[in-house]
């Protein structure tokens, strides 16, 4: 078997206070094959964006890694140092940030911001990146991108403003996007349409996906494989079917109790 592009090993987060350390992620493990998309799924707090954060290395103090490694494309993003870091982040690991309001710059147009991602490495710069920011628009499924291109966030919908966030995730081609609950703050219909996009550009692009989410119907639409997270770890793991089918742990059933029409 070919080796999974994403292989996290006892991945173990924690974060000390004055009086006591808490352990957000407890010796997670799971991989993600070329082209798979894994959902991880569990509820707010059960440490789903932290092992996000911990596998880009972008964790704010007090919170650090104690344990484990994090194997991508065969190198253990945890040892490298920071330089090379930086280039794998955007490049091979793009990230889709849950609030696109506060993840995009209010201040520079929308087309720049896309731009950069390509600028920053290299792959792009002046009329050629500013041309390939209308194609990423046009690619996310955004009308009249030549014009919205110039635009600021304020001025897109929330839909639209998740658009541009796939874009720069776009950008640099990367093997691998993970989207931190990419459909959180969107109403249902501007959701289905999300995550349809994200399926089509997956399929298009041979990407890798790793689905972080609270709403099992989110996984069992989108998801090959699903990682139950409960209080830091993974109770539970296994292709989407069989986990619909025979869920093993409580928690698990608790999840699929709580999506209508899904019964577990």
């Amino acid at each position: 078997m070919d080796a999974p592009l994403l292989d996290v090993q006892d991945l173990t987060v924690t974060f000390a206070g004055e009086r006591s350390t808490v352990t957000a992620v407890d010796s997670v493990s799971f991989q993600v094959a070329a082209g798979e998309t894994v959902g991880l799924v569990g509820e707010s707090g059960s440490g789903k964006s932290v092992t996000a954060f911990a596998i880009l290395r972008l964790l704010q103090p007090p919170g650090r890694v104690t344990g484990g490694r994090v194997l991508f494309e065969g190198r253990d993003l945890l040892a490298l140092p920071e330089r090379e870091m930086r280039e794998v982040r955007g490049a091979r690991i793009s990230l889709i940030f849950q609030e696109p309001m506060t993840a995009l710059n209010p201040v520079m147009r929308v087309g720049d911001q896309i731009a950069e991602a390509l600028t920053v490495h290299g792959l792009a710069s002046g009329h050629d990146a500013r041309a390939k920011a209308v194609e990423l628009l046009e690619a996310v499924k955004i009308t009249d991108a030549g014009r919205r291109v110039r635009d600021y966030p304020h001025q897109l919908s929330g839909g639209m403003r998740q658009r541009v966030m796939i874009a720069i995730a776009l950008a640099c081609r990367p093997p691998l996007i993970i989207a931190d609950e990419p459909t959180t703050a969107l109403d249902v219909t501007i959701q289905a349409q999300v995550l349809e996009l994200l399926r089509e550009l997956k399929a298009r692009y041979n990407l890798a996906l790793l689905l972080i989410t609270h709403d099992f119907g989110v996984i069992a639409e989108m998801a090959d494989r699903v990682a139950v997270m409960y209080k830091g770890r993974l109770v539970e793991q296994g292709p989407v079917r069989q986990i619909l089918r025979a869920p093993a742990h409580e928690y698990t059933r608790t999840l699929l109790a709580a999506v209508p029409g899904m019964r577990s």
